[in-house]
């Protein structure tokens, strides 16, 4: 049973996934277009997945091959007209949920790590970090397990302007290390 909310009926619903379609900053699954039009307390999931499918069917949203939900120029213009008949509070509360949306969408973007077997059974993990303004850094490391691959990834997830900031100090030291790992000497020549 919906509880207590602003939106009463199914065009509400539609116009408030309308509302949230025209501002995700790119496609996103169901799951995600659910989690944010719930946002209001007289909604339920089945009015919801009606609604979705309804607004597909009128060619107002596509849905994609990989289940990813994004508005068309009809449905762009709808909810243009539209969105002044959603109550204030309810477009608010949207809002910041679709603030925090678009910005894990953003950083899922930003920050990529895959993992590939190669021919001889090693792995080559490929890591990337980019911004606004296009790539910051791209590294390929081999690991000789799969399992090692994958600790990488996670971990360059949860941190890729961290190691981004080792690398480059790394680089950037002011006393290169020799192979065995010490400062080199002056017989050297490495200075």
């Amino acid at each position: 049973m919906p509880g207590y909310g602003f939106i009463h009926d199914k065009l509400e619903i539609k116009f408030l996934i309308l509302y949230i379609a025209a501002r995700v900053i790119e496609p996103v699954p169901f799951d995600t277009m659910l989690e944010l039009t719930l946002c209001d307390d007289a909604i339920d999931y089945f009015d919801f997945s009606d609604c979705l499918a309804d607004l597909v069917k009128t060619e107002h949203l596509t849905l994609s091959d990989e289940g990813l939900y994004a508005i068309t120029d009809k449905g762009r213009r709808n909810s243009e007209i539209c969105e002044s008949n959603l109550p204030y509070s309810v477009r608010q509360r949207c809002d910041r949920n679709l603030a925090d949306c678009n910005r894990r969408l953003r950083r899922k973007s930003q920050v990529k790590a895959s993992s590939v077997r190669r021919p001889n059974g090693t792995w080559t993990v490929s890591l990337s970090l980019s911004d606004d303004m296009g790539s910051v850094m791209e590294l390929d490391l081999m690991m000789v397990q799969e399992e090692m691959a994958r600790s990488v990834e996670k971990r360059f997830r949860q941190s890729p302007e961290r190691l981004y900031s080792q690398i480059v100090n790394l680089l950037l030291s002011d006393a290169p290390e020799n192979a065995d790992g010490g400062k080199p000497s002056p017989e050297s020549g490495d200075q």
